[in-house]
């Protein structure tokens, strides 16, 4: 990402109340914001609504940012919070919801409606296959997905992730080891079912 202005001085500006660094601050880092929600999340408008409120968190504890990690840094950590969040709000509701619409009551039928999938960084020949994909990472522990989403999807290196994550370089190479092991059992399950349905 080209940065019109560097991120530090913008942050130093927010701190100062000016809105128009927030808006600038914004402008260059949104669309990071919203593809690694979407690498939690799969659904546009969920990453759309996690990228709101990882915009809201930064107004709000901007005062807070002391400079001890660079600004990309500390927004990562503050948008892989608010996904995590966010999809421990979700399995709460649908915990809920699977009970009272895994059936229809008035025949009894089993419902199934899949959440539809789309990803602006992949070619639409290729979403099917990256859903499967995704449906494999949700799967992961919170602490595998993240070190996942982080390298693989963003493309942060294990220093930059380990910073993101505040743990040690070769706990994220652990986790991403378990990650990948544990997406290769889950992609062979999930091919085979695909092929035999």
């Amino acid at each position: 990402m080209n940065n019109l202005r560097d991120l530090s001085l913008l942050v130093k500006e927010i701190q100062e109340g000016s809105n128009q660094a927030f808006r600038e601050f914004y402008d260059q880092t949104k669309s990071q914001v919203f593809t690694l929600a979407l690498g939690y999340v799969h659904r546009r408008e969920d990453a759309e609504e996690i990228t709101q409120d990882v915009f809201v968190e930064v107004f709000r504890s901007a005062s807070t940012f002391k400079g001890d990690a660079s600004p990309t840094t500390w927004l990562y950590r503050i948008a892989v919070n608010k996904s995590l969040d966010f999809l421990k709000h979700q399995k709460r509701q649908k915990r809920f919801a699977f009970l009272t619409s895994l059936f229809d009551a008035s025949t009894g039928d089993v419902l199934h409606h899949p959440t539809d999938f789309y990803h602006p960084g992949i070619a639409l020949e290729n979403q099917e296959r990256a859903a499967i994909l995704f449906r494999a990472i949700d799967k992961l522990s919170d602490k595998q997905k993240t070190a996942y989403v982080l390298t693989k999807i963003e493309g942060l290196n294990n220093i930059e992730a380990a910073a993101v994550m505040v743990i040690s370089v070769g706990a994220v190479e652990s986790l991403l080891q378990r990650a990948i092991e544990n997406l290769k059992k889950q992609l062979a399950g999930l091919y085979k079912t695909l092929q035999n349905p």
